[in-house]
């Protein structure tokens, strides 16, 4: 019986390596995972998307789970390093060439540029239940991270607004009351480095204390030839957070957790990939297909400032069995400056000719939620009501000056421009703007099972109504003081119905449909800050997860229709502020009338063949078919609109395998993703490249050191093969431009842990 029991909790810690794809990816440590007694398969996995622990194969979504395992075998630091495709469904990438914010997108709904203080993401972003308003500050170093939920579909119900796409839940790891601490050290090229700690402290007095910092930071992968400038594509983070967690009773629990943040970036190059004979460019341009280790111009470049501040109390009471009541209390602040000076040349040579516009910009931003939640169970009912309170306010700014001048031929090497103090080149700011937003939402949602089939029904119905305020000003326009505003407000009902029914206990079967939207606002490049509607979309959804041959197979499979209602879309115009006043290009939202759809399959699975060794591959299929929009600022002529950062194929695979050795443990892991190319601007017909990534890690673990201290040393690889494609490209007739994905990079790790 004890071999049986150690083979199973073995077989479980090495099942879970890697659970991946629409069903799961998920790693566990021993300590944490649960455990069946009698499997000898694959482990359980507990997730929290329906506001309360259930097991991820019984639960009727869609769900990929990063666990903290998985996360350290890809070396992911943030969020941005998901955007290899390891999940793929979930899309994420730099807003252009800006490493100071990410674009985040889910089942082909991906908005573009959220990136202004009126205009909200189509994924909602959550650390430990609180939502993270802004696309600025998602790219800082995740601390120690417990597993990263990815919610598929529209979230309506539970998340609410801005779940679109779904829903992104970060769980951190709790305070646990005992004594632990782990410390990295690590080097990579780049001249890179790492530290990290996790401080977990004995309980007192029913209190435990849990500590985390980190430091990461890496030179550039683009170098630039101006002297005495920063590099492209640099990275410097670090952050601490802190958590106190009181337990007086075994009915109540109140946690109070700190973050701070701080990074620093430069923007990734924007290189020239093609050109027309039609157009003349100087002597020194280049034509660079492929990924340039230096850029052909030096250009002036500092980094992107991100500082991010956040307070967060929750509350569980036990009020009666089976029945809790929840209480999540934030408030956070951001402030980022993003100076993107990319893309130096992307027009023609001319005499003395101004060029390289560096784009200024700035954003702060605070927030305050509060949301409460009741969650039970009864014999036959499991449910969750809550209410939540949010609001936001926001400012940002802009500049974009020219840095650089052509001289008087193209065989001329060209100058700077004077600093860029205010004033100097071209009035400061060209653009401001404001912003606040408040949302009350009640939401309800119940699980009912019959007593017929015996219990292998389940019937769930729930609902959100919302009531959203959106008001703001833009008062600098061209550098100008101005008073252009909008005030807006909708209120809504968001349903979902879901069938699911046990086939058998490891086949589960799912029928579900939902809807969702994401909300109005204005943005804040218009010359007029028009306001614009929410859109909405409503996806029909059918699923089956199953696990075969004593839980050593699991497969996952999921089909949707999603109809895409009232899409925000954003429009090149050229207009006056005043009728018969001077006219200027400017970005302009409209809601497109008509309903587009996006179709899509995904399938996972997972086997374990041996102990000791996983193999799991996931695989998305995504099409778009968008309204045409009738540009009302061009004689409502038609554009095409694209599904934006979505392959129609993509997928992802991973092997890994652990060998216990006498004095340690081997552990080796290596993962694929890859997808076709895609568009990365709506109406952009240009494709991006394909791309095919391959990550590795290879580890000696519980190296015994003095008393219970064990060493863990590892040598890492990302984009092992240094491939190279572009994750964002645009066309012409007469210009091609795009950025390339960062070349390969590894390092050697070293973790002791007590």
């Amino acid at each position: 019986m004890k071999c049986s029991s150690v083979l199973r909790r073995r077989a479980l810690i090495l099942a879970s390596t890697m659970l991946m794809g629409a069903g799961f990816v998920a790693q566990a440590h021993a300590e944490d995972a649960p455990l069946d007694e009698g499997d000898a398969g694959l482990g359980s996995i507990v997730v929290t998307a329906q506001k309360t622990e259930t097991n991820l194969q019984k639960t009727p979504i869609a769900i990929s789970v990063l666990g903290s395992d998985d996360l350290k075998a890809r070396s992911v630091v943030s969020l941005k390093d998901l955007g290899d495709g390891a999940v793929p469904s979930l899309r994420i990438a730099p807003f252009a060439s800006r490493n100071s914010a990410l674009t985040v997108g889910i089942r082909g709904i991906v908005p573009f540029d959220a990136n202004q203080p009126s205009r909200d993401a189509g994924v909602g972003i959550y650390i430990d239940g609180v939502y993270l308003g802004r696309s600025q500050g998602l790219g800082t170093a995740l601390f120690d991270i417990e597993r990263i939920e990815v919610l598929k579909g529209p979230q309506g119900t539970l998340f609410g607004r801005n779940s679109t796409g779904g829903a992104l839940s970060i769980v951190s790891r709790k305070p646990s009351g005992e004594f632990h601490l782990s410390q990295t050290m690590g080097v990579m090229n780049y001249d890179g480095y790492k530290v990290e700690t996790h401080l977990d402290l004995p309980s007192f007095a029913n209190v435990s204390v849990k500590l985390d910092a980190l430091v990461t930071k890496r030179g550039g992968t683009t170098d630039n030839p101006m002297a005495g400038e920063e590099d492209y594509n640099q990275l410097d983070q670090r952050g601490m957070h802190g958590a106190i967690l009181w337990e007086p009773s075994s009915r109540f629990s109140a946690q109070y957790d700190f973050d701070t943040s701080y990074d620093a970036s430069t923007p990734y190059y924007f290189q020239m990939l093609g050109k027309s004979d039609r157009l003349p460019v100087a002597d020194m341009v280049e034509v660079q297909p492929d990924r340039a280790r230096t850029a052909d111009i030096g250009v002036p470049i500092q980094k992107s400032i991100g500082k991010t501040h956040g307070h967060a109390l929750h509350m569980d009471w036990q009020v009666a069995d089976g029945i809790n009541l929840r209480s999540i209390t934030s408030y956070r602040e951001l402030s980022q400056s993003q100076y993107d000076n990319g893309g130096a040349h992307q027009g023609a040579f001319a005499p003395y000719a101004k060029f390289a516009r560096y784009s200024l910009a700035g954003l702060d931003q605070n927030q305050f939620s509060q949301e409460v939640q009741l969650v039970g169970s009864t014999s036959r009912i499991d449910f969750v009501a809550g209410a939540y309170y949010y609001h936001e306010k926001g400012e940002d700014w802009a500049w974009a000056p020219y840095t650089m001048q052509w001289g008087a031929t193209a065989a001329d090497a060209p100058t700077r421009l004077p600093t860029l103090e205010a004033g100097q080149v071209t009035p400061y700011p060209d653009r401001a703007s404001d912003a606040k937003a408040d949302s009350f939402a009640l939401y309800g949602q119940a699980t009912w099972t019959p007593a017929i089939l015996d219990d292998a029904l389940h019937l769930t119905g729930g609902a959100r109504y919302t009531r959203d305020k959106k008001s703001g000003d833009l008062f600098k326009v061209n550098g100008v003081d101005k008073d252009f505003r909008f005030d807006i407000s909708s209120s809504r009902i968001d349903p979902t119905l879901t069938l699911a029914f046990d086939a058998t206990d490891n086949i589960h079967l799912y029928g579900k449909w939902g809807t969702a939207y994401r909300a109005g606002g204005a943005n804040s490049r218009s010359v007029t800050y028009r306001a614009y509607k929410p859109e909405e979309v409503e996806t029909s959804e059918i699923g089956f997860k199953g696990e075969f041959l004593d839980r050593h197979v699991r497969l996952n499979l999921a089909a949707y229709k999603t109809i895409y209602k009232n899409q925000q879309i954003d429009f090149n115009a050229v207009l006056s502020e005043v009728p018969g006043g001077p006219t200027r290009t400017t970005i302009e939202t409209v809601n497109v009338d008509g309903h587009g759809t996006i179709k899509g399959f995904e399938a996972d699975l997972v086997v374990m063949p041996v102990e000791g060794l996983t193999l799991t591959a996931a695989y998305a299929y995504t099409k778009g078919d968008l309204a045409q929009a009738a540009n009302p600022f061009a004689g409502n002529a038609l554009q095409t609109v694209f599904v934006v950062y979505t392959p129609k194929n993509a997928f992802s695979g991973a092997i890994d395998y652990s060998l216990p050795l006498d004095w340690a443990t081997l552990r080796a892991h290596v993962d694929a993703n890859g997808g076709d190319g895609y568009h990365s601007q709506s109406s952009d017909a240009a494709l991006t490249d394909s791309s095919f990534l391959v990550n590795a890690r290879l580890s000696l673990a519980d190296i015994t050191l003095k008393g219970d201290a064990k060493l863990q040393i590892s040598a890492w690889s990302r984009n092992l093969f240094n491939e190279q494609h572009t994750f964002f490209q645009t066309g012409s007739s007469s210009l091609q431009m795009g950025i390339f994905n960062e070349p390969r990079t590894y390092g050697l790790e070293a973790t002791v842990r007590f």
